[in-house]
């Protein structure tokens, strides 16, 4: 699959762009068609800059409300994609990075992709090494024969919780 993709974005994608841009060429004229292609890589390179910002902006007061990032992590990726595209000469990146940077039609990618990798990745939170430092510290603090407390040979009782995730009601 991922040869199949390399050869995709490689090698059909660029002969499809320079179809297209020929037969845009024959049909207007090659002065159009690049004046075209130069005028929206500037506005390709405005709207990344703004789509940019905004994302970054999310991204800072998502940390300063203590949430997790990760919508406004794959907006930037996405506008990051989006305006490399835009960018790009030719006409199919443009319609694709058109609908990366968009706001409306961004969402719509985004959903796809988070349901998309949600069916194929498992997600987990642990504690980190605070939390199970003082989990072990205080299981250790307590007398032999009571629950939680380290068994006579070394073995131990872990406690926990867990949570079953139903990906397609993950939040988007």
């Amino acid at each position: 699959m991922p040869l199949l993709l390399l050869v995709l974005i490689f090698i059909v994608l660029p002969i499809a762009e320079l179809y297209v841009i020929i037969q845009v060429g024959q049909a207007i004229g090659a002065i159009p068609t690049i004046a075209i292609l130069i005028l929206d890589s500037f506005i390709g390179a405005w709207l990344w800059r703004h789509q940019g910002r905004a994302a970054w902006r999310r991204f800072n007061e998502a940390l300063e409300a203590g949430r997790v990032p990760a919508r406004e992590v794959l907006d930037g990726t996405l506008v990051i994609f989006g305006g490399a595209l835009l960018i790009t000469p030719g006409f199919i990146s443009d319609i694709v990075g058109i609908f990366l940077l968009l706001p409306p039609t961004r969402a719509v990618v985004r959903r796809v992709l988070v349901a998309f990798f949600s069916r194929r990745y498992v997600v987990a939170r642990v504690g980190g090494a605070a939390a199970g430092a003082a989990a072990r510290a205080a299981r250790s603090r307590r007398r032999p024969g009571e629950p939680g407390a380290p068994a006579a040979n070394g073995d131990y009782d872990v406690e926990g919780t867990a949570v079953e995730v139903d990906p397609p009601n993950l939040p988007r």
